[in-house]
């Protein structure tokens, strides 16, 4: 059997009739950057995300850029964040002059731990303090960093607060969607994403007039009107391609959403009938809505082992990090050392993705956790 990571040409199947017409539609219309197809989706992405804008942008990366270059964040600015999430995270920091500085996670969510922030702001001086200017918590895997306390920490500070939203539309913490409680919330729509676009894409919400407006100049160069320019931006427009498809797919999401949690739910149960919890830790779930963008494992030794075994079984995994981001050769000037953040650490070398796409059947997902028993018990 073949169970591949993920499965999008079966969710295209579903949906094939209606991306053809609409595409044909857009092609009709000649009508490529921005415009109304874009202006559709934001105003229903802001209703999904419960926010008062949404400002759709060419990825999710260029979203936590345009997000910084609008908080103002700079040259040797500091922004607290995980060293345990894609590189777009901290990229994107860098990429403003900034410097990233990263604290711990939380050993059962993965997301970064309000604690060890709170504990890296209060053994700073006065004087770097005063130069942290924004928290940047990643909802990874689709489920909310603990934002009640991030933001507690926000206030105390007077910090910024860009959520990395990435992995986690729909996704929700105190009853409040992702991407609506910070400043600004930002949004992925690769391909692989529970909302991916059929190429790059992203959007940034925020209940911020003033932040919304800023955003939307800074998306074409800063300009307004145009060739009239006040602030230097970036070509950071969403094409109405991408919009299209996006807005087509988001009247499946919440379908979606609600198989990949029955299929988390089915693998509970067949973890807990295999007996292997001694070797094998499940996601936990802290949040009222976790929407497994990813089903990540934790193996208690030879995960690598683990993953070329399924891989000879025909079992698509990923690993989602092999490297922290403070032991990344990039990031080398700023001093990290391995032991700096041991939770990271042992998450990077002990996770191990497995398939939870919506599409996913049954006998899959017995093969999978079959699979797995099968190693451990070697």
């Amino acid at each position: 059997m073949k169970v591949p990571l993920l499965d999008l040409k079966s969710q295209y199947k579903t949906i094939k009739d209606d991306v053809l017409k609409v595409v044909e539609e857009i092609f009709e219309s000649q009508y490529f950057i921005l415009g109304p197809r874009v202006e559709a989706l934001e105003k229903e992405i802001a209703g999904y995300c419960r926010t008062r804008h949404a400002t759709g942008v060419s990825s999710g990366t260029d979203a936590l850029l345009i997000s910084l270059m609008a908080a103002d964040i700079g040259h040797n600015d500091k922004v607290i964040t995980t060293p345990y999430t894609f590189f777009a995270t901290a990229g994107a920091i860098a990429r403003t002059g900034a410097i990233p500085i990263f604290v711990d996670i939380d050993q059962d969510t993965y997301n970064i731990s309000p604690e060890c922030i709170d504990r890296a702001m209060a053994d700073m001086s006065e004087e770097e303090r005063a130069s942290v200017k924004a928290i940047m918590p990643v909802h990874l895997y689709g489920q909310c960093a603990d934002m009640q306390n991030i933001l507690k920490i926000a206030r105390k500070y007077n910090l910024i607060v860009i959520e990395d939203a990435a992995q986690a539309i729909g996704a929700e913490h105190n009853g409040m969607r992702a991407g609506a409680m910070g400043d600004f919330g930002c949004f992925s729509f690769f391909p692989s994403k529970n909302l991916g676009a059929f190429g790059d894409g992203g959007i940034v919400t925020t209940n911020s007039e003033a932040l919304h407006d800023k955003l939307r100049i800074l998306r074409v160069h800063g300009g307004r009107p145009k060739y009239y320019h006040k602030m230097i931006g970036g070509n950071f427009r969403l094409d109405a391609l991408q919009a299209a498809i996006v807005s087509l797919k988001l009247l499946h999401l919440d379908k979606w959403t609600k198989a990949r949690q029955e299929n988390a739910g089915r693998y509970r149960k067949l973890f807990a009938d295999a007996d292997i919890g001694d070797m094998v830790g499940l996601p936990i779930e802290k949040e009222n809505r976790h929407i497994y963008n990813q089903f990540v494992i934790s193996i208690k030794e030879k995960r690598d082992e683990l993953r070329l075994f399924l891989n000879d079984a025909k079992i698509g995994t990923e690993i989602y990090y092999p490297v922290p981001l403070h032991l990344q050769e990039c990031f080398s000037c700023l001093d990290y050392k391995k032991g700096d953040f041991p939770a990271a650490e042992y998450a990077a070398s002990h996770t191990l993705a497995i398939p939870i796409y919506p599409e996913l059947s049954d006998d899959q997902q017995d093969y999978v956790v079959e699979k797995i028993k099968e190693f451990v018990r070697l």
